[in-house]
């Protein structure tokens, strides 16, 4: 096979001080990612409290159904929209290009966010779902320009653990997320003693508490902006140079500074981008790559439905281990400090240790068993959890949050996390931020549905049991059932993903095969000249 110097040397490369800066600047995006969507948790209660309250009502207030949707859905939406437009542009543009302005939006968005505008209801409310979603937007940019530079920029050898570190800072930026809903909750308590709802309920929710929800979400600037000097640092993935670009001997000297060599040698010829036939989405694309990008979408798609989906079942667990007391007997900014220790513990016990030992292990069982064991056991656990539901909730406890752990811990030790790997590694270099970009789209397609189709569907199919602002759906437990089917047709699906580890990512793409095909081309075309010459010469 035919494979450029430049790539080859990146190929075998050692493990160097730059892999880890690398995982460091490109992870840091990830845990602003997460930090961003999950610190909006932490504060509805409170902005519901705060803007929502009904006099003389026996309990705290919380968001209107249809507002607490559109403040948790439309940073959803906006990151379907980056994705795709974002992987786009990341393969017309360059990666680097692109990647700060990813982050300038998410730092100038998350500010705006704590800075919504107004103090009626509907003006803070619609605010904050306008910066939302461009805050959204610029966390979907992340995705695709993120694992495509990791995938880039790695070895060979230790390509999936780099790629899987990146995507891990999720769970640090979700437990983050909690930490600071828990400090900054305590400082606010330690200065303002206000006392529980059920005592005084005017009192339990002070005017200064609006600050509160609003230096949390503000905080999720500070990560990114910290890091953007460094992302204006990093050269040009030399994969994007030498093959979309066409320029092999930029890609030479950025690399050779990358790795700490004098040089890197170039002797064979580049094959530009107009010398392969085949354009995105073509016959040709499909042929060779159809099968490839429908079981990234599917397995995304479906895997973020059952992720997403955890919020039906998620209050249960944390009165069932008493993390939440009932809301009446806190204040506002107390059931702040409650609901982000919850999180954090939460994200402690199960999320964080699956995403890391998927780092530790995707380089030696590769990321085919991975996922197709995440699925499995997924739907395992979750059967378990389904059958005996109310028996557990209410007499197992322990089994209960045992259950809940488990398939949590087995989605980020599986599909979470290679659904986010792979389509990094299938795609030439030409398409491979945009493949990258509809691949996770279709995951948060499916994490809108998991969050808010579900949601509707698990209410209760008795009208007198329908909480207000839901129509009737099927119940809980049905529920459940359905998403036990969609881990395991995510099973299923994860047969049409080949597995990518330890391979060249030319090797995965073709891009070797249609370079050696062009070298080819170009010795019979000399060949040819020089028989013509000495035709004439005879």
């Amino acid at each position: 096979m035919v494979q450029l110097e430049v790539l080859t040397a990146l190929d075998k490369a050692k493990t160097q001080w730059y892999h880890f800066t690398a995982i460091i600047i490109a992870g840091m995006g990830f845990f602003t990612d997460a930090y961003d969507l999950f610190s909006i948790p932490v504060v509805t209660n409170l902005l519901g409290r705060i803007y929502y309250q009904v006099p003389g009502s026996k309990t705290p207030t919380h968001l209107p159904v249809n507002v607490n949707a559109a403040v948790n859905g439309v940073a959803l939406c906006g990151t379907l929209a980056g994705q795709l437009f974002f992987g786009w542009l990341g393969d017309k543009l360059g990666r680097k290009k692109v990647y700060g302005m990813t982050l300038m939006l998410m730092v100038i968005s998350a500010l705006a966010c704590g800075l919504s505008l107004g103090h009626t209801a509907t003006s803070v409310m619609t605010t904050l779902c306008f910066f939302r979603f461009w805050l959204g937007f610029g966390i979907g940019g992340d995705y695709p320009l993120s694992a495509t530079i990791m995938s880039e920029y790695a070895n060979t050898r230790t390509r999936g653990a780099f790629i899987a570190a990146v995507f891990a800072m999720q769970g640090t930026g979700i437990l983050v997320a909690g930490a600071v809903g828990c400090i900054v909750a305590a400082i606010y308590n330690h200065f303002v003693q206000a006392p529980p709802f059920s005592v005084n309920a005017a009192a339990s929710c002070p005017d200064s508490a609006d600050f509160v929800w609003r230096a949390i979400l503000m905080f999720g600037a500070v990560p990114a902006l910290a890091t953007y000097y460094f992302r204006m640092k990093m050269p040009e993935t030399a994969r994007f140079t030498a093959l979309v670009a066409g320029n092999q001997e930029q890609a030479a000297m950025d690399m050779a500074k990358v790795l700490q060599v004098d040089e890197i040698h170039s002797t064979k010829p580049v094959y530009k981008t107009q010398r392969i036939q085949y354009k995105l989405f073509s016959s040709e694309f499909f042929r060779r790559h159809g099968t490839h990008l429908l079981g990234t979408t599917s397995c995304w798609f479906l895997l973020d439905v059952a992720f997403y989906s955890q919020n039906l079942f998620q209050r249960d667990v944390y009165t069932a281990v008493g993390w939440i007391p009932a809301a009446a007997s806190m204040s506002a900014v107390e059931e702040v400090f409650k609901i982000s220790r919850a999180q954090s513990l939460i994200a402690l016990c199960s999320t964080v240790p699956g995403y890391w030992v998927t780092v530790l292990l995707i380089d030696r069982i590769g990321r085919f068993k991975i996922q197709l064991q995440g699925f499995f056991f997924m739907t395992v656990f979750m059967l378990a959890l389904t059958i005996p539901y109310n028996h557990l909730k209410t007499h197992n406890t322990t089994g209960f949050i045992v259950l809940y752990a488990f398939t949590f811990f087995f989605a980020n030790f599986g599909p979470n996390s290679t659904t986010f790997i792979v389509p990094a590694e299938l795609f030439p270099a030409r398409f491979r931020s945009t493949c990258h970009g509809i691949s996770a789209a279709a995951g948060k397609a499916g994490a809108i549905i998991g969050s808010f189709g579900f949601l509707y569907a698990s209410s209760s199919s008795h009208q007198s049991e329908v909480q207000p602002g839901y129509t009737k759906g099927i119940g809980l437990r049905n529920a459940l059932f359905l998403l036990c089917g969609t881990n395991a047709l995510g099973f299923l699906c994860t047969f049409l993903v080949p597995e990518t580890n330890q391979i060249s990512l030319e090797d995965l793409s073709g891009e070797n095969e249609e370079n050696e095909r062009n070298e080819a081309e170009d010795r019979a075309a000399a060949q040819a000249i020089a028989n013509g010459t000495q035709t004439q010469t005879h």
